[in-house]
């Protein structure tokens, strides 16, 4: 896991890696540490994680940690489209199961509920969870328009009096879960999702971020030099206490 390159800007640090490889495992290593020395400290920790591609490495790593008692951590996620039926292949409820959710004893694991018929209703229910279980850890990603969860630039509030609450999706972001490989067409993309808002978001004690790619490239110079503000909504990671941003050569080109 040698480093190229490693920087801070304002609060937040970044560290770049050569390969795609080398920034999950160092990621999930980092992330490791904290929720091992939370744990020491702790009966019980929250986490959220992000539900995408960007984090196939991270959870991989985690997964293979053997430091980690996941039978002391509540889990939750930060997104979920609205309207797929329960159980639908594409929901990143779904993905987070068959990545992680379902190979380790978790003490709780907390769904979006995307198919719920009242979705104002359904961010109360989620809301009212995370003020029970405050978040320690996230392990998230950036997307291509600098949002992290479904806080693209156009909803996206630093503060956002909401803790969860539903977006529409436009058709930038929607086309990410094409080149994703998420979707195979842009029409067969949900046009809104649930989503945790920035402040939410921010409240977490620790963020680790995971940047992969090369259709990352602007975001992250974005994220990085560009001015702290909800046209990049990624750039709040640069007044948080204990944020990483972790980036390959792609991603990181232009550090």
């Amino acid at each position: 896991m040698a480093i190229m390159k490693e920087m801070q800007k304002d609060l937040l640090k970044i560290k770049k890696y050569d390969t795609r490889a080398a920034m999950g495992a160092a990621a999930a290593a980092d992330a490791e540490r904290t929720i091992v020395s939370l744990l020491a400290q702790k009966d019980e920790i929250n986490m959220i994680f992000a539900a995408a591609p960007s984090q196939n490495e991270v959870l991989q790593n985690l997964l293979s940690s053997d430091k980690i008692d996941w039978t002391r951590i509540n889990a939750f996620h930060m997104d979920e489209y609205v309207g797929l039926p329960e159980g639908d292949p594409h929901s990143f409820g779904v993905y987070l199961k068959e990545h992680i959710f379902a190979h380790k004893p978790f003490k709780s694991v907390h769904y979006i509920h995307g198919w719920a018929e009242d979705a104002d209703a359904e961010c109360a229910r989620y809301a009212a969870l995370l003020q029970k279980y405050p978040t320690d850890v996230i392990c998230l990603g950036i997307g291509e328009n600098g949002h992290i969860a479904f806080n693209d630039p156009w909803v996206a509030e630093f503060d956002d009096k909401k803790a969860v609450k539903v977006v529409e999706l436009d058709a930038v972001c929607r086309q990410q879960q094409v080149n994703d490989g998420c979707f195979p067409t842009l029409d067969d993309v949900p046009t809104h999702a649930l989503t945790l808002t920035l402040p939410t978001l921010f409240a977490a004690k620790h963020l680790f971020c995971a940047v992969p790619a090369a259709t990352k490239a602007a975001a992250v110079k974005n994220t990085v030099f560009g001015e702290i503000g909800e046209d990049c909504p990624a750039t709040i990671m640069r007044r948080h206490a204990s944020a990483t941003l972790y980036c390959d050569a792609d991603s990181g080109k232009d550090l």
